[in-house]
């Protein structure tokens, strides 16, 4: 039961990220296959690089050829959708979330047996690389170099499914959706509310006279 819980959890968070990625091209005004190029990259990006970092071979993708053509099918349906929701920005903010409240959670699931520090480092990887790569390729600011409570919140999602089955011994599955909940309602939250971290602000440079020049 609990392998099929995060089976489906794995195909949800593939899903929401390819829609996530292919809504960058539509913002973008791009083709069909740069919608497909872009979400499944997304999709697929930061459980490659945990894999990569597992020294797990071949990826998952590899073993799993559905999971290209499922980014695909997902990809290419919004390039036919896109233009129905009134602010594809707002769509992909949150599509975002749910994306990385899953991955961050499946992250460190995969990585459980390596320990506590490693697993959240995994966690944090398998829900932020894909959007990073995304960013970067549509010529933006990657959310998580804007100061946004986003891989922090990967962090805490991951953190908390790990406190849940080592610590407080509760069920897998229930530890799993306690990581999802924890890292999607704080990401919600910083999107609802505004919530940022500080950002470095440099000191205004001081004249040769102050230095004794």
């Amino acid at each position: 039961m609990v392998v099929e819980i995060i089976a489906l959890l794995g195909w949800i968070g593939l899903v929401v990220f390819a829609i996530s990625g292919a809504l960058v091209a539509s913002r973008k005004q791009m083709d069909i296959v740069a919608f497909v190029f872009f979400g499944t990259v997304t999709a697929i990006g930061g459980g490659t690089f945990r894999d990569l970092v597992l020294g797990h071979s071949p990826v998952f993708w590899v073993k799993e050829p559905a999971y290209l053509v499922v980014c695909a099918a997902a990809s290419s349906a919004t390039f036919f959708l896109a233009h129905l929701p009134d602010s594809r920005l707002r769509v992909l903010l949150w599509l975002d979330a749910a994306g990385m409240a899953v991955f961050c959670v499946l992250g460190a699931e995969a990585a459980h047996a390596y320990g506590f520090v490693v697993a959240v480092t995994c966690g944090v990887i398998t829900a932020v690389v894909g959007g990073f790569i995304r960013d970067m390729m549509g010529a933006e600011m990657p959310v998580i170099m804007r100061g946004e409570i986003y891989a922090s919140a990967a962090f805490l999602g991951a953190a908390t499914f790990l406190v849940s089955f080592d610590l407080l011994l509760l069920p897998r599955d229930a530890s799993v959706v306690a990581g999802i909940a924890a890292a999607f309602l704080l990401r919600a939250a910083a999107l609802k509310f505004g919530w940022r971290f500080p950002v470095y602000k440099p000191r205004p440079g001081r004249k040769p006279e102050e230095l004794g020049l």
